[in-house]
């Protein structure tokens, strides 16, 4: 890990306004040191830097800068020909990954680290939101906007922190938690990792960097991922590194969920502790889809930790932190409720993923069984596309309804013979749609949605006014 350096009076970010260097540039603004950067977008997270005191601009013009940084932090998404990175390169002034910053702390501070190809953005956010309810000022680093925080990030006043640990390339590697939480591991970010025995071996990695003495927390389905090979040598450095493995899951788990029942205000379930046979009876959750109620799981198994490792001084309970979940008000664009009228609900859904994808429409079955379940799908990237468009159409095909609109390419060029069109036709829906952003709201007024799913990690949110005004009135 490059040296940060110990008295930073001006930070400089390239691509300042992205999910998780805007947290970054928060917790600095925070701290009071100037911050600025760079981003090609002013988007509404770059809108609210501005108003909290950054300093943006929007073309790559070194010119713009004011004042010389005393360091300059990046994220992987920016290509190293970039115009700025290449100039600070050539520069004394020590330049530096997002995930470096966050590895730092992660040293100084006592930290929980949340990593998953899909769910850590939900987890990380319920795990902090039950520490400050029940009383641990915890600082939090979030790849999501919190409704709770109004923002994706926390400034706390004791030693912990919690912190989304991001696969993509390979950047949560970098930190060195004390609790691990591990939400699953499914193929994913194939174009960085080239395979998905690559991709579990660096998750592998990640889970022995858990401090000694600390707790890695696996989702069941995790541990099934491991062949028998693997699995003996990991639990060999488990023992060599000091650190304890605890399970959670609907299973025969250290941490069990049980009777998990959906009602109108979300999900009701009870959490079991196995080891001190301690049954936390109707934790109630305000967010729909069993998915979640595992998410809400591995957040009381972190609190159950924290209670019983007296020596961390926490003081948090258990069966306190269950009962703080039924005022967790979610995430945004985490099958978040936009509209709900007699007529039509609309839900904003991140999911990017197929196992996400079949997450989110199991949760809106469940939720609405007795509805038409209409849902829209942007696909994410190119080559997330290309490796997994028969996942997604099978995923798609639970619809009733299925809408494909054009790709959403982010970071990536095209790739020949990669679109939307891929995934339309292999979906099997009683009914499918492939259309175009501009042509979508006509489109859904033909179709007459009950419930409307809207999917993707792209920006059809951007849309949802434009829908609401076209045909929810």
């Amino acid at each position: 890990m490059k040296k940060i350096p110990d008295h930073i009076q001006n930070v400089y970010f390239i691509g300042i306004a992205g999910i998780g260097m805007s947290a970054l540039a928060r917790y600095f603004l925070h701290r009071g040191v100037s911050v600025s950067g760079f981003d090609r977008d002013r988007s509404e997270l770059a809108i609210k830097l501005e108003t909290e005191g950054a300093d943006i601009h929007y073309v790559a013009d070194i010119s713009q800068l004011s004042t010389a940084p005393d360091m300059v932090v990046y994220t992987p998404a920016i290509p190293e020909d970039h115009a700025e990175l290449m100039h600070f390169r050539n520069t004394e002034v020590p330049v530096v990954k997002r995930s470096e910053v966050l590895g730092y702390f992660s040293q100084q501070m006592r930290c929980i680290a949340v990593a998953g190809t899909h769910g850590k953005t939900t987890t990380s956010t319920m795990i902090a939101f039950v520490l400050r309810a029940c009383g641990l000022d915890c600082t939090a680093f979030l790849g999501g906007i919190a409704a709770d925080f109004d923002g994706n990030f926390v400034a706390g006043k004791s030693e912990w922190m919690v912190v989304e640990a991001d696969e993509y390339d390979r950047s949560f590697l970098q930190l060195t938690p004390d609790i691990a939480i591990v939400t699953s591991m499914d193929p994913d970010h194939l174009d960085i990792y080239g395979s998905f025995d690559e991709m579990r071996a660096s998750f592998l990695e990640f889970m022995l960097k858990v401090k000694p003495g600390g707790v890695l927390i696996l989702h069941e389905n995790v541990v099934s991922k491991f062949d028998a090979e693997m699995t003996d040598t990991f639990f060999g450095d488990l023992l060599d590194h000091q650190i304890v493995m605890l399970t959670y899951g609907e299973r025969d788990n250290f941490f069990k969920v049980i009777d998990v029942r959906p009602n109108e205000e979300g999900m009701r379930f009870d959490f079991y502790y196995a080891t001190y046979r301690q049954l936390i009876k109707d934790v109630r959750l305000p967010m729909a889809g069993k998915h979640n109620v595992l998410n809400a799981a591995a957040a009381l198994a972190t609190a159950a930790i924290l209670e019983r490792k007296k020596h961390w001084n926490c003081e948090i309970r258990l069966d306190e932190a269950a009962e703080k979940l039924r005022d967790f008000k979610g995430i945004k664009r985490r099958f978040e409720i936009v509209h709900r009228s007699e007529k039509l609900v609309i839900i904003d859904d991140y999911a990017h993923h197929p196992a996400e994808l079949l997450a989110a429409i199991s949760a809106a079955k469940d939720h609405f069984p007795d509805k038409k379940l209409t849902g829209v799908f942007q696909p994410h990237l190119y080559t997330r596309t290309k490796d997994f468009y028969k996942e997604f159409a099978e995923a798609l095909s639970a619809l009733d309804e299925c809408i494909l609109v054009e790709l959403y390419p982010a970071r990536e060029q095209p790739i020949e013979g990669v679109s939307s069109a891929l995934i339309f036709d292999l979906v099997e829906s009683k009914a499918k749609y492939l259309t175009t952003k501009s042509e979508l709201t006509d489109l859904l007024r033909t179709v007459d949605p009950e419930i409307l799913l809207l999917l993707g990690a792209g920006d059809l949110d951007r849309m949802i006014p434009e829908i609401v005004n076209k045909i929810a009135t």
